[in-house]
C-alpha cells in the first residue's frame, strides 16, 4: 500500500496525494460557478498564496482588538510591550523576516501549523470540544423500516455526490467572482483521524484510485458492519438493495455489543495508548481498525431517545455526543470524518471530525443529500441480485481493554452531564430583514450577540467568528473578532435609557460597518490571529524564547474566547452545534434563513457564570430590539 506523506507526517494520503490542506463558514456565502471546470486541480495552482500581512498593520489592529477587553492601565502596559516588539530592528521584525522566508518556500506558510495547532496537537476529546454536530429536520418515522429506508436513500445520496468527487469535477465555489480552494471537498469521504500518543494524524483514501474503498461502516447496537455499497461492476447498489443490507445488519445485531466505539471519545493521549494496545492485541483488531479508517463514511443506526429539553435541543445533543453511554454514545466512532446518525425516533443528522475540513464541504454534501432524498422516486426496475452479507467486525478484547471501555463510558457520561445545549428557532424575522435595510445579516446577528452578552455580564469579551481563507491555496480560517471598540460603544449606549434612538441607531450602524470591514479584511488575508500565531511559532521553531507580547495577560485574555461563533448557511433547516472552547464560555452557531434563524448555543454546567438558555433569551431580546430600532429609524417594513 503506497503512501505519500505531507505536512510533517500529519496528513497521509493513501495511494496518491491531492494537496494538504476551527471552523470556517464564510460570512460571505459562496456561490457556485455557472460552469464546471475541467478539474479542481486544473485551477488549484492558479490560486494565490496566502499573503503575509505587514507587521505594523497587524500590531496596530491587535491593539484595537484588545482595547475593549482591557482597563486603561492594562491597555497602556500592553501598548508598551507591543511597541517594543515592533520597534525597528526588534524581535518582531526579526521574526517577520523568518516568517517571510517560510512563505516564499511553501504553498501556504500557515496550513501545516494550523492543522497541527488547531487539531492534531489538540489533546482534549474530539467529542464536544472539537467535532461539531449537525441536526437535520426531524423525520417522521413510524417504524424501523422507515428509519432504514431513509438511511438507504441517504447512502445513495452520498454515493451520487461521490461521483463528482471521484472525477474531481465538483462545481467550483466562487466568491466575488473569484474561485475558492476546493481542496477540503476531497478529504471528507474515505478519511479518518488516527490517534497518536502526542499528535494525531489523518488518513485520506482518494476515491479515484484502483483500490479505492468500496464499503461503508454501519453501526447498530454498538456492533460494526462493513457493507459494500458497489457491485463488482462498479455500479452503486440501488436503494432497495441498500435497504436489504441494512435490514440484515439490524437482524444480526439485536443485542448490544461491546462498546468499543466509546474509546474514541476519550482524551487523545489516553485513546492513543489504548488504540496501540487494541491494534497490537490481535491481527483481527488491526484489520478491523483499517476497515473503519478506509470506509467511505460511517452510518449510525440509533435507538430512540427523548429528554427533558425541547426537541431541537435533544436532536442537536444526539448529533454532538450521542446522549451518553446508556443512550447512543457507544454507537459511534468519533475519529471518522463523517458519521451519519439516523435515529429510529426521527432524530437524524451528522457529526464530523474537524481536522480534514471546515464546514462548507460538509454542508454542501448535506444539501445534496437532502435534495436527493426529497426528489427520490423509486421507479427503477432492477433484477434481483444476490448480495453478500455485511461483514461483522468483531474485536478481540482482554480484561485491560474492558476496563478501558468502562472508564471511557464514565468519562463520556461526565462530559454529557456537564454540557448544556439549547437549540431554538428565532421566528420573528430572518436574514431578509437586515438585507432589506442594507445590512449584512451576519454582522446584524454578531452585533446582536455582543449586545446579548453585554446585557448579562456588563462587559465585553473576546469573540471568535470563523472567516474563510479559501481564496488562497490550502486556505483554512482566520478569526473575525466581532468584539470591537465600536460594538462596545454601541452596547453601552443601547442600554442607556437616556439616549435618543437616533444616536443608538447611528452607533449600531457604525458597529455593523466595522464588523463588515473586519470581515472583508480577514477573508482577504489581513486578519491578525494567524499572523500572530505564525510569529509565535517561528520563535518556538527557532529555539528562541517566546516573546513578551505572547506572555502578556492581554494576549491571554484576547485568546480566551468566551464567545466562539460560526455562521452555517444551508439551503435546508439544519442546525449545527458545538461545545464552548473555554470552560467559562459559550458556543454559538446559527443558520440564517430567509424568514427565521436557527441557533444552537452550548455552555458547561460546571461553570457558574454561563447558561446557554439565558444567553439565548438575551439574544432573542437583542434581535427584537435591533429590529425595532431599525424600523423606528428607517421606517422599514417588517
Amino acid at each position: 500500500m503506497g503512501a505519500c506523506m505531507t505536512t510533517s507526517h500529519t496528513i497521509v494520503f493513501k495511494n496518491g496525494a491531492v494537496t494538504a490542506g476551527k471552523m470556517a463558514y464564510p460570512t460571505q456565502v459562496p456561490t457556485k460557478a455557472p460552469l464546471v471546470m475541467k478539474s479542481f486541480l486544473s485551477y488549484q495552482h492558479t490560486l494565490p498564496k496566502l499573503p503575509l500581512p505587514p507587521l505594523q498593520q497587524t500590531l496596530y489592529k491587535y491593539l484595537l482588538a484588545v482595547q475593549p477587553l482591557l482597563t486603561e492601565n492594562e491597555y497602556q502596559h500592553t501598548k508598551e510591550i507591543v511597541d517594543e516588539f515592533g520597534k525597528p530592528g526588534g524581535k518582531g521584525e526579526q521574526l517577520q523576516m523568518k516568517l517571510w522566508r517560510r512563505a516564499q518556500k511553501l504553498d501556504s506558510w500557515l496550513a501545516e501549523w494550523w492543522l497541527n495547532a488547531a487539531y492534531l496537537d489538540f489533546r482534549h476529546p474530539v467529542v464536544v470540544h472539537s467535532s461539531p454536530g449537525i441536526a437535520f429536520p426531524v423525520q417522521n418515522f413510524t417504524d424501523q423500516r422507515d428509519q432504514l429506508s431513509f438511511a438507504a436513500k441517504l447512502i445513495a445520496g452520498v454515493l451520487d455526490y461521490k461521483v463528482a468527487v471521484d472525477k474531481e469535477m465538483l462545481t467550483i465555489d466562487m466568491m466575488g467572482g473569484q474561485p475558492l480552494c476546493m481542496d477540503q471537498y476531497y478529504k471528507i469521504l474515505s478519511s479518518c483521524r488516527v490517534p497518536g500518543p502526542k499528535r494525531d494524524s489523518v488518513v485520506v483514501y482518494p476515491g479515484n484510485k484502483a483500490d479505492a474503498p468500496r464499503h461503508i461502516i454501519v453501526m447498530h447496537n454498538n456492533h460494526f458492519f462493513a457493507v459494500d455499497v458497489y457491485h463488482p461492476s462498479g455500479k452503486p447498489l440501488a436503494v432497495s438493495e441498500l435497504l436489504s443490507q441494512l435490514q440484515t445488519v439490524v437482524n444480526m445485531s439485536q443485542k448490544p455489543g461491546d462498546a468499543v466505539g466509546i474509546l474514541t471519545t476519550e482524551h487523545r493521549n489516553t485513546w492513543g495508548k489504548v488504540y496501540k494496545k487494541l491494534r497490537k492485541l490481535d491481527r483481527t483488531n488491526k484489520k478491523n481498525l483499517e476497515m473503519i479508517e478506509r470506509s467511505i463514511f460511517l452510518l449510525c443506526l440509533d435507538d430512540t431517545h427523548s429528554g427533558p429539553e425541547e426537541r431541537m435541543s435533544v436532536v442537536a445533543s444526539q448529533m454532538l455526543h450521542g446522549g451518553g453511554s446508556h443512550v447512543n454514545s457507544c454507537n459511534r466512532w468519533a475519529d471518522k470524518t463523517l458519521q451519519f446518525v439516523i435515529g429510529i425516533d426521527g432524530n437524524c443528522g451528522t457529526t464530523y471530525e474537524h481536522a480534514p475540513a471546515e464546514g462548507p464541504p460538509v454542508v454542501s454534501l448535506l444539501d445534496h443529500i437532502m435534495a436527493f432524498i426529497d426528489n427520490y422516486s423509486d421507479t427503477a426496475k432492477s433484477q434481483p441480485v444476490h448480495l453478500p452479507d455485511p461483514k461483522q467486525l468483531k474485536f478481540k478484547l482482554d480484561n485491560e481493554l474492558y476496563d478501558d471501555i468502562e472508564r471511557a463510558k464514565q468519562d463520556m457520561d461526565s462530559q454529557v452531564a456537564d454540557l448544556q445545549v439549547h437549540a431554538f428557532q428565532f421566528k420573528p424575522f430572518g436574514k431578509n430583514f437586515p438585507k432589506q435595510n442594507k445590512m449584512s445579516p451576519d454582522a446584524f446577528i454578531q452585533v446582536a450577540l455582543q449586545l446579548a452578552y453585554y446585557r448579562i455580564y456588563n462587559e465585553a469579551t473576546a469573540t471568535y467568528e470563523s472567516g474563510s481563507l479559501r481564496r488562497y491555496r490550502q486556505g483554512r480560517t482566520d478569526t473575525i473578532r466581532s468584539c470591537s471598540n465600536d460594538s462596545l460603544a454601541f452596547c453601552k449606549i443601547m442600554l442607556d435609557d437616556k439616549r435618543m434612538p437616533s444616536e443608538k441607531y447611528r452607533l449600531f450602524r457604525k458597529a455593523i460597518d466595522a464588523h463588515k470591514v473586519y470581515t472583508n479584511e480577514t477573508i482577504f488575508g489581513d486578519g491578525i490571529d494567524r499572523h500572530l500565531l505564525g510569529l509565535k511559532l517561528t520563535a518556538i521553531e527557532a529555539g528562541e524564547n517566546v516573546p513578551e507580547i505572547f506572555m502578556d495577560p492581554a494576549y491571554q485574555k484576547a485568546m480566551h474566547f468566551k464567545l466562539s461563533t460560526s455562521q452555517v448557511p444551508s439551503k435546508y433547516d439544519i442546525q449545527m452545534i458545538f461545545g464552548p472552547v473555554v470552560p467559562d464560555g459559550h458556543g454559538v452557531c446559527y443558520n440564517p434563513r430567509e424568514t427565521h434563524i436557527n441557533f444552537g448555543i452550548s455552555a458547561f454546567n460546571s461553570s457558574p457564570e454561563t447558561d446557554a438558555k439565558k444567553l439565548a433569551i438575551s439574544l432573542a431580546a437583542s434581535l427584537l430590539e435591533l429590529q425595532s430600532l431599525t424600523v423606528q429609524c428607517e421606517g422599514s417594513k417588517l
